[in-house]
């Protein structure tokens, strides 16, 4: 194969996929320049300049944004203390997780859960990010309401245990990008005859609509592998290992994802199961630009413990 620019940024992409898994995997770590400039097999000087293109972010702010994003999702899901929360994610102690957790929430880590009741968590950051206000405490619970009613109207729920998936895949950050992430790998799919009617196309969420922005929020554009393939370029291979999960089956417009989404976590905070530490994911069943009225038939997995 000769040597373009378009491989040098696809193995550059590759070998950024290797640092966010394991940066992923070692939050709780002395993250060096130096110690995950290695993982990518870049200088310290080449590979930061490099992570900073392809990011947007420096690795000192990359590194800090996911263990603040990680400890806000465990103050609301998790029954455990901040000082434990911090040592969990690397903080020297308490106060320097306090003080870092306040430069990005603008509020203390103590206060961010007041403010947060687990069961009402996911509305307060729909209203956040839609720019709404919802002042009382009555219409949280029309909300909570309304969601828990359409969700047993329009939703089959199960709890299932799932079986190890493999997959091919190529990350992006930022929603808008998604699309184009899907282009390529149906892209390199379609030759090798993996685009069919039994075709499953995924996506997986390495982080929270929640807490992070949406330019910032890494996904990866899957497609569901039945045996072995060889990759190349931009394409990476990662397994979804096997373990319980809560499966929405929905038919929903494009605008109802998000709902959709939270309506599904009301339900596992209703029935009383905690999120596991694993990414949640999209399968699709149909192209939504076929259905007669442009609806998508999509799964959504929620991991669990």
């Amino acid at each position: 194969m000769p040597v373009t620019d378009k491989n040098i940024e696809a193995n550059y992409k590759t070998r950024i996929n290797r640092v966010f898994e394991y940066i992923d995997q070692n939050l709780e770590s002395n993250l060096s320049l130096k110690s995950v400039s290695e993982v990518a097999f870049f200088s310290p000087f080449h590979f930061h300049r490099i992570f900073k293109f392809i990011t947007g972010e420096t690795l000192n702010e990359y590194i800090t944004r996911k263990r603040i994003e990680k400890s806000a999702s465990d103050l609301l899901h998790k029954n455990i203390t901040s000082t434990k929360i911090a040592h969990n994610y690397g903080f020297s102690d308490n106060s320097s997780f306090s003080r870092a957790f306040k430069k990005y929430f603008k509020v203390s880590p103590t206060e961010f859960k007041k403010q947060n009741p687990n069961k009402f968590s996911k509305i307060r950051q729909l209203k956040s990010k839609n720019g709404q206000d919802y002042p009382n405490y009555e219409k949280y619970i029309c909300i909570i309401d309304n969601l828990k009613n359409w969700i047993e109207m329009n939703v089959k729920v199960e709890i299932k245990e799932v079986a190890k998936m493999n997959v091919a895949y190529i990350s992006c950050i930022g929603a808008q990008n998604l699309e184009n992430a899907f282009g390529k790998l149906i892209q390199w799919a379609t030759p090798k005859g993996l685009m069919n009617d039994q075709t499953k196309m995924m996506t997986i969420y390495h982080d929270s609509f929640k807490f992070t922005d949406a330019n910032k929020i890494r996904m990866s554009a899957s497609i569901l592998l039945n045996k072995p393939e060889e990759i190349d370029g931009e394409v990476g291979l990662t397994a979804i290992e096997a373990g319980k999960f809560i499966v929405g089956n929905f038919i929903i417009g494009t605008d109802e994802f998000e709902k959709s989404w939270t309506g599904l976590f009301v339900w596992m905070n209703e029935n009383g199961y905690k999120k596991a530490d694993r990414e949640p994911f999209e399968i699709y069943y149909n192209n939504f630009n076929e259905h007669p009225e442009k609806k998508a038939i999509v799964d959504f997995y929620i991991p669990i413990q």
